[in-house]
């Protein structure tokens, strides 16, 4: 992970929607590039399941910076660890917690909203994450109708699906059965969602190390160990709750009545071949609420969002170009709220 000194925002507390308080809330950040004088030039990117605050430095650092297509020369970018998390946002895993409440994507939007006018920016150039990262912005932007130009929705379905519960249902099990150990078996699981088929058998095939071990199952291991060496289980199960809670049509009327107010500012990108959310699922909310729809073609499969830099930032430069034509508040008929 880099290292780059991260911002705090304190919250002194923090109302959940299921009703409990959080109290003594952190939220960790980092704004890149500097807002301008009307503060209208805010970029604000949401990291994915096992993400941090830095996606400028570390896991979009190709996308995000000087002349790239997101441009930090033009516009400041802010990125949060999400509430739940373990790099620097009170999660489970902070010192002195008790046991921590489950946390929805609706409350982890409503938690960077709040930084977002503590910064004093009313209109957000552009919201974009994907996976979890995305189901969050896509929260965010049906929470917050007027308060944005551009969002991007990256390899995220309206409502969290059957299959990804389970998945995620599994990972947890493993985890509660196998402690940290459980943790590594966990992110292999999670492993076999985010690439293809077809990936792993060019890369690997029936191939083994010189141990004799199959490469496939040495490079599962490796993953495993890497995760446990810088996540938190807790973290993880936190996380993986907050997924299994989004449904963006949650009391807002269904997909069409959360989504259509902000559809003409909205683009969803699916990825063909993608195990964990396809393609389907997220051609499925855009065509219910009319928002754009855009493809990343990559054999790597669900993490090609990261994986995949140019065919991410063009996505994300033109929709960087659409913010700038349109208006910088908009009108109350837009508005809808939780």
């Amino acid at each position: 992970m880099n290292a780059r000194e991260l911002r705090t925002q304190h919250v002194p507390a923090f109302t959940l929607e299921s009703g409990e308080v959080l109290r003594g809330v952190r939220q960790a950040y980092h704004l890149d590039g500097a807002l301008n004088a009307a503060r209208d030039n805010l970029v604000l990117i949401v990291h994915a399941l096992t993400g941090s605050a830095d996606a400028a430095g570390d896991w979009w650092r190709a996308v995000i910076g000087p002349g790239l297509a997101v441009n930090t020369d033009r516009y400041a970018v802010l990125c949060t660890n999400l509430l739940g998390s373990c790099y620097g946002t009170t999660g489970p895993s902070e010192p002195g917690r008790d046991e921590f409440p489950l946390v929805t994507t609706r409350d982890q939007a409503r938690l960077i909203h709040g930084l977002v006018e503590e910064l004093g920016v009313r209109s957000v150039a552009l919201v974009a994450g994907g996976s979890l990262g995305g189901m969050v912005a896509m929260e965010w932007a049906a929470a917050h109708p007027d308060a944005f130009r551009s969002a991007v929705v990256f390899a995220a379905p309206a409502a969290h699906t059957a299959s990804a519960i389970a998945w995620n249902h599994i990972q947890r099990q493993a985890i509660q059965a196998a402690g940290e150990r459980g943790l590594e078996i966990a992110r292999m699981v999670g492993m076999m969602t985010y690439r293809t088929a077809e990936e792993q058998e060019v890369r690997f095939g029936r191939g083994r190390e010189e141990d004799g071990r199959w490469s496939m199952a040495s490079y599962l291991e490796h993953h495993g160990r890497k995760l446990r060496a810088r996540f938190d289980l807790r973290s993880y199960v936190a996380l993986t709750h907050a997924m299994d809670s989004h449904d963006v049509a949650r009391g807002r009327g269904g997909a069409h009545a959360a989504l259509a107010p902000v559809a003409d500012r909205m683009t969803g990108v699916g990825i063909p071949g993608d195990l964990l959310y396809s393609a389907a699922d997220v051609r499925a909310w855009t065509d219910a609420s009319g928002a754009a729809y855009r493809e990343i073609h990559s054999i790597h499969g669900h993490d090609a969002f990261l994986l995949e830099p140019e065919q991410a930032g063009r996505i994300l430069a033109d929709a960087l170009a659409g913010a700038e034509g349109r208006p910088k508040e908009h009108d109350d008929e837009h508005a809808a709220g939780d």
